[in-house]
């Protein structure tokens, strides 16, 4: 059953998230507004995977898009979703598969298995490998540009806020102010009690940019150390409308040794 869901961004832009999520209510201004967008299907539960082995060094895989190539680093402290993405790099699970929703200035959005080589019109954004992850939210990870984060299902369906099997988005957001900044924190302590931004986190918003509407509502797990200008590339290609793009964005991937 699809939802409708209304996700407004207090810099004065209305996006619609496809998240496999509920509405989450930022702190509002007079000139937001909303859009709607479905959600996903919910995947079915699977018994949890767990970490392998202790790593000492993170993991990184490269990504080969059809706009060039970046290099994510997975941390080891979200072990559950680091050695999901790693088993699913090395099954081939995500070669060949679409960016299938890109909003620019705010993510872009892949893994879904019915997205290789899907019709320009076939409906995409439900699909998974059957299972999900549960969440590792992190007060250290927080939702800057460049972040890889994993898509989940909306709250009243999904109240542990597990992540999708491998639905994931890169971040791109934009430039926060110090005023933006503090609402999010407050919003994310009502989450995880007791957070608060770093000062190099508020800094890295202020200058870098990102998204910290979604900070400890979805789980980070690592962060593009190269290529991060590829990403800004994705999201300026035109899209239509379901935010998915014209031409479409292809995506391979692999360990790096």
């Amino acid at each position: 059953m699809l939802k409708s869901l209304n996700f407004p961004f207090s810099c004065g832009m209305a996006l619609s998230l496809a998240f496999l999520t509920a509405a989450c209510n930022s702190p509002k201004n007079s000139s937001e507004s909303a859009n709607t967008a479905p959600a996903l299907v919910q995947e079915e539960a699977q018994p949890a995977p767990q970490p392998e082995t202790k790593q000492t060094m993170n993991t990184r895989v490269k990504v080969t898009t059809s706009q060039g190539v970046m290099v994510v680093e997975l941390y080891n402290e979200t072990p559950l979703h680091r050695d999901n993405f790693i088993k699913l790099v090395k099954e081939g699970f995500y070669n060949d598969l679409l960016f299938h929703r890109c909003i620019k200035g705010f993510m872009a959005q892949g893994g879904d298995p019915e997205s290789r080589g899907a019709s320009p019109s076939k409906a995409l954004g439900m699909g998974g490998p059957g299972y999900t992850v549960p969440a590792e939210f992190n007060a250290n990870f927080v939702h800057k540009k460049g972040a890889l984060a994993a898509a989940r299902q909306g709250d009243q369906m999904n109240p542990k806020k597990a992540s999708s099997g491998s639905q994931f988005y890169f971040v791109q957001g934009q430039q926060l102010n110090d005023n933006q900044i503090t609402q999010f924190e407050s919003r994310a302590a009502m989450k995880m009690p007791g957070f608060k931004y770093t000062d190099a986190q508020r800094q890295v918003y202020k200058t870098v940019g990102g998204t910290a509407m979604l900070d400890m509502d979805y789980t980070v797990f690592g962060e593009v150390v190269e290529g991060l200008d590829v990403l800004d590339k994705i999201l300026a290609q035109p899209t239509k409308p379901g935010d998915r793009p014209v031409t479409d964005i292809t995506m391979k991937m692999e360990i790096l040794p």
